[in-house]
């Protein structure tokens, strides 16, 4: 492979890539899922047994895979921004922000918002996230479980405004909220 593709090794790159991908009004995206991978060797084959068979995919308690292989379809950020896309599907992009360099905020339609700072600063703002008000979980942190926020959550004002604060040294410097996560 190239030196300029995202994998797993850069999984802060990959997942803030991924988040845009989904999020973006364009397309049909495609989801990797794949195995690890000595970083030197790629031409190595999935984990397989001595006869060369592909070995089944094991699901631990967490879903995450075991055995080998990745499954970044299963990271949380992954499958929150999958959600995210089908909540906004049909909806134009809308609210546009960014800072001149990279930190990016908008709005898909009324259904949906996401924030990503890419940037060497922190961003702390004010952003017109299109939503309706209320109270909001933050699909990039955590998920809805029982009607409540596993991770971050977002109050949206009345005039559809909101504070997002993001660190730019955060694992995930992301914010994304739609309307099916809202609590």
């Amino acid at each position: 492979g190239g030196g300029d593709i995202l994998t797993f090794f850069e999984s802060r790159g990959y997942k803030i890539a991924t988040a845009f991908m989904l999020a973006w009004n364009y397309g049909y995206p495609v989801i990797m899922s794949s195995y690890n991978f000595d970083r030197n060797n790629d031409a190595q084959g999935p984990p397989s047994d001595s006869n060369g068979n592909t070995n089944s995919v094991p699901i631990n308690a967490d879903l995450s895979c075991g055995g080998g292989w990745v499954c970044e379809h299963r990271w949380r950020q992954i499958y929150g921004m999958v959600r995210f896309r089908n909540t906004a599907s049909g909806q134009p992009v809308a609210n546009w922000w960014d800072n001149g360099n990279n930190q990016i905020a908008f709005s898909r339609g009324n259904r949906a918002f996401i924030v990503i700072n890419n940037d060497d600063s922190g961003l702390n703002q004010w952003f017109q996230t299109g939503l309706p008000q209320g109270q909001y979980c933050d699909v990039i942190s955590g998920n809805v479980e029982n009607g409540r926020c596993t991770g971050k959550t977002v109050t949206v004002e009345a005039d559809g405004r909101a504070p997002i604060s993001i660190s730019n040294t955060e694992a995930d410097p992301m914010v994304a909220i739609h309307v099916n996560a809202k609590l």
